[in-house]
């Protein structure tokens, strides 16, 4: 079975994370997802996200720092998840690649519909925030 490389960029900001829904039609339609998408052949990871989030949101990341990799197996695909955290150098988002975007505090999280492979995420999210204040 076919293993497809995904960058997804944690952006953070005042204490909350992006987060985008997939556009109809997409794989995993309606759900929520942290932005960023397929890597490309000949592209590294930190390349991928970077252009993944310019053509989906129209804005421009710092270096990304590698956070988590999450391997998940669907009835038809592979999906290697390469999480990053990474915060806006230029632009403020725009919902071009995908349906609608929103801010939302980690334990804010858990009330979205999430793809499977991005709970483990979302868990040590949580985790990480625990205790800070907003």
């Amino acid at each position: 079975m076919q293993v497809i490389e995904v960058a997804a960029g944690l952006i953070r900001r005042d204490g909350r994370y992006l987060i985008a829904r997939r556009k109809p039609g997409a794989h995993l339609a309606g759900f929520w997802e942290f932005p960023g998408g397929k890597r490309e052949t000949g592209e590294s990871l930190t390349e991928c996200l970077q252009r993944e989030l310019f053509e989906e949101l129209s804005i421009r990341v710092d270096l990304p720092i590698p956070y988590r990799i999450v391997r998940h197996g669907y009835p038809d695909r592979i999906i290697e998840l390469h999480f990053f955290r990474c915060a806006i150098e230029q632009g403020e988002p725009m919902p071009i690649g995908c349906e609608e975007i929103r801010w939302v505090y980690p334990e804010d999280l858990t009330q979205f519909k999430f793809p499977p492979a991005d709970c483990a995420v979302i868990e040590a999210l949580r985790r990480d925030a625990f205790g800070v204040s907003r």
